[in-house]
């Protein structure tokens, strides 16, 4: 007999052997079955015949119909309590999404702040953090004027600048505000307010102590409908980034036009 050959016959027996096996294990379970099935009707015979038996064996199906009516309870309420959970984690996912998106927003505005040494894009970028970061409708900037020390609004947004009345350092919550150095809140839900009546919010631009300006916000978009702990922080952070960036603005202008003078009256001695 060849190799090949007597591969191929250890194959087929090997085929043979496994087959024997599997016929074997399913006469074994196929016996255990009969014999489950023999021990079940002989019990619902004794139970016929035995009114004791019946009951018992009634006793026992019920025992175990509550045991599963109890197990499908605790898995439910456990069900449950996992799509609280669930939804409690959602919920957090979707507050920190939104808070590392507004950081991640001031910290594009407060670069923007900081990338230009013109006045009058510093205030455009100051009105654009305020509009999309803090949800003001009608709001207003001032700078402190440095010969009169008087806050000269020179910014605003949802009404005209000439609305906004001119405020004295210390006078009102705005004045009071700068004076102090505190950020200064009203109750949200006492609704908008007028330029006259006072902000709701009086943000002071300070650097170090030196009172640069503010910002008033009089109301709110309409689908704010009050003030979040991020929003303090963005009160604080807008205050000191806004007003570094306005005094380095003016500084500027300020250098640029000293420095024009001098050139030209430097030029007109040469001629």
């Amino acid at each position: 007999m060849s190799v090949k050959n007597y591969e191929r016959g250890e194959a087929v027996l090997s085929i043979f052997k496994r087959g024997a096996e599997f016929t074997k294990d399913l006469l074994q379970e196929n016996e255990q079955l009969r014999v489950r099935l023999l021990n079940i009707e002989q019990r619902q015979t004794d139970a016929a015949r035995d009114p004791e038996e019946w009951e018992k064996l009634r006793n026992e199906l019920l025992g175990k119909i509550e045991s599963l009516e109890v197990e499908n309870r605790d898995i439910r309420e456990r069900l449950q309590a996992v799509e609280e959970e669930n939804g409690q984690f959602a919920g957090r996912y979707v507050e920190i999404e939104e808070e590392n998106n507004n950081l991640a927003n001031l910290y594009v505005a407060s670069y923007q702040l900081h990338s230009t040494l013109d006045p009058s894009e510093v205030l455009k970028v100051i009105i654009e953090i305020v509009i999309n970061l803090i949800g003001a409708e009608v709001f207003c900037v001032y700078v402190v004027d440095e010969r009169s020390g008087i806050l000269e609004p020179v910014a605003s947004e949802g009404a005209p600048v000439s609305q906004f009345p001119r405020i004295e350092i210390g006078s009102g919550a705005l004045g009071l505000a700068v004076q102090d150095g505190e950020v200064a809140v009203a109750e949200p839900a006492a609704g908008a307010r007028a330029p006259e009546e006072g902000p709701l919010v009086s943000i002071p631009l300070r650097v170090q102590e030196r009172p640069v300006g503010a910002i008033a916000i009089h109301s709110l978009l309409q689908q704010k409908d009050g003030f979040t702990a991020l929003d303090y922080e963005l009160f604080t952070l807008l205050a000191g980034h806004a007003a570094t960036s306005i005094f380095a603005a003016r500084l500027h202008s300020q250098s640029k036009r000293k420095l024009n003078t001098i050139q030209g009256f430097i030029d007109l001695l040469t001629k």
